[in-house]
């Protein structure tokens, strides 16, 4: 399944989550990562700007990728979120 995530992403009004699509055949689906994750992981400063988080979650994007594809295809289609498990194994 060829899933690429999107380059463009926006942090959530409460600054809680960047938020971004997966794009898969034609079809959009809605994807988040929580902020302690780009903290813990993808070398996000805590408290980190709008600006910094976005920057992590770019430098990230292949390995972020890899889980959004593994989920979507554990459940095709549905809105993916992740948390700082899914990046702990």
């Amino acid at each position: 399944m060829d899933i690429r995530i999107s380059p463009d992403a926006v942090v959530s009004a409460d600054r809680n989550f960047v938020v971004f699509d997966a794009h898969l055949r034609e079809r959009s689906v809605q994807c988040s990562i929580v902020r302690e994750a780009l903290e813990q992981y993808f070398w996000a400063p805590v408290g980190a700007s709008d600006t910094q988080l976005l920057k992590s979650y770019s430098d990230g994007r292949k390995r972020i990728e890899a889980i959004v594809c593994r989920k979507l295809l554990a459940t095709p289609g549905e809105a993916v979120g992740l948390s700082m498990s899914d990046f702990a194994r």
